[in-house]
């Protein structure tokens, strides 16, 4: 018998009980869907946080005072007390041949009003070279200047989510006056839109100001207490040597001892980006093991049919090997038939899959990333778990007795 015949057959079997071998291919949908879902949504997710990450800044150090202590709770970064504008100065100034620029950071919640209309939000005192550091485009009007800094000018930059809360719909608010709490301030631009960060936190909604300005008439701080400062590197080649010299250097303002713990904390991007692409790694592996479990699930589900199938058919096997089949042609066409059923699950499960993480890209609002080689290889592994769990009810099938299945009842 030649295979065109042994596949031909075996087609014919897996049709002849459409609802049975549609059951059978279940376990095989789920498992090839649920891999193809979470490795879509999982290289959607890294992609995003990358993206976010990078679009935090270049070669961006962040640097935050020591966590501020209430007896044995700390409180968030930024809360201490241990970080002024002049360090953010002193390094600019002393790392030069490192540091390209600095910008100190202070924040202060504060309620907008404009006209009618009020706001809560938070004011961001940042250094004019802010959005360089950041990578942080002005869509509408400029951002504030150096002289500005110098002089505590009462003027801001507003980001997307205040301008319309704030102003009617295209109302241009450059050169209005916005009360930030009781003083007035002069908006001198409007922030480009960055959205919202993986963790819900909107970027958008932030008014910026020189920070000496937000320190002196906001804060109505004398200490110049800040609280973090961004770094941009010359290079990310120096990143390890930055961080060594930022630390000596602040150490040694600090007056810290040798036996004393640093009084700040240092990130990086590529710091956060490994320790993001560790746990989205982790998270993959582990719904992978679960969708893998479906797969060995769906393929004992095969080889269950396949006894059964085998035991209901064992007058049809002994009339065939009666007429000259050979046990070779029953073993390949009871693997046929296991992977003709795995195969085709394969197939749907894939386009499932495929399906299914578009579905919740769309109503999350997330990326997402399908590879071709996850699809194929999902592919040819469903034909493999056929081919695995469908060998043992065929090798039992060939070494069936002729005229013992003749006989049987």
């Amino acid at each position: 018998m030649n295979f065109a015949m042994i596949l031909k057959v075996a087609l014919f079997a897996i049709l002849r009980n459409k609802m049975r071998s549609f059951l059978t291919c279940i376990g095989i949908i789920v498992g090839i869907a649920a891999v193809i879902a979470v490795l879509a949504i999982g290289k959607g997710a890294s992609v995003m946080m990358v993206k976010e990450i990078s679009s935090m800044g270049d070669n961006l150090v962040m640097i935050w005072p020591e966590r501020h202590r209430r007896g044995e709770v700390r409180t968030g970064m930024g809360s201490g007390q241990t970080m002024t504008a002049d360090d953010a100065k002193a390094i600019k100034r002393e790392l030069s041949h490192l540091v390209s620029s600095v910008s100190p950071t202070v924040n202060v919640s504060c309620q907008f009003i404009r006209n009618n209309r009020n706001w809560n939000g938070r004011v961001s005192g940042v250094s004019f070279d802010y959005p360089e550091i950041r990578n942080w485009e002005v869509s509408n009007g400029r951002f504030f200047e150096e002289h500005e800094e110098r002089a505590c000018s009462r003027v801001c930059v507003i980001g997307t989510t205040v301008l319309a809360n704030l102003y009617e719909d295209g109302e241009n608010p450059v050169g209005t006056i916005l009360r930030i709490g009781s003083m007035p301030f002069r908006v001198i631009g409007v922030l480009s839109s960055k959205g919202a960060t993986g963790w819900g936190q909107d970027q958008d909604d932030i008014v910026m100001a020189p920070y000496t300005t937000t320190s002196r008439i906001l804060q109505r701080s004398k200490f110049k207490a800040i609280n973090m400062m961004n770094v941009s590197l010359v290079s990310m080649d120096d990143l390890e040597e930055s961080k060594r010299e930022i630390t000596a250097l602040l150490r040694q303002r600090h007056q810290l001892a040798d036996y004393q713990d640093n009084d700040f904390e240092t990130r990086d991007t590529t710091e956060i980006m490994n320790t993001i692409g560790s746990v989205s790694g982790l998270m993959t592996v582990l719904l992978t093991a679960v969708a893998a479990i479906s797969l060995l699930v769906g393929g004992i589900g095969i080889m269950n049919i396949m006894l059964v199938s085998v035991t209901e058919r064992i007058k049809e096997i002994g009339l065939r090997m009666a007429i000259g089949a050979t046990p070779a042609a029953i073993l390949w066409q009871f693997i046929l038939e296991a992977v003709m059923l795995s195969t085709v699950g394969g197939a749907v499960g894939v386009a499932v899959g495929i399906g299914t993480a578009h579905a919740i890209g769309e109503i999350q609002h997330w990326p997402i990333v399908i590879e071709a080689s996850s699809a194929i290889w999902s592919f040819v592994f469903s034909s493999f778990v056929g081919m695995f769990f469908g060998f043992y009810p065929a090798y039992r099938a060939s070494k069936l007795n002729p005229i013992d299945c003749l006989r049987y009842e």
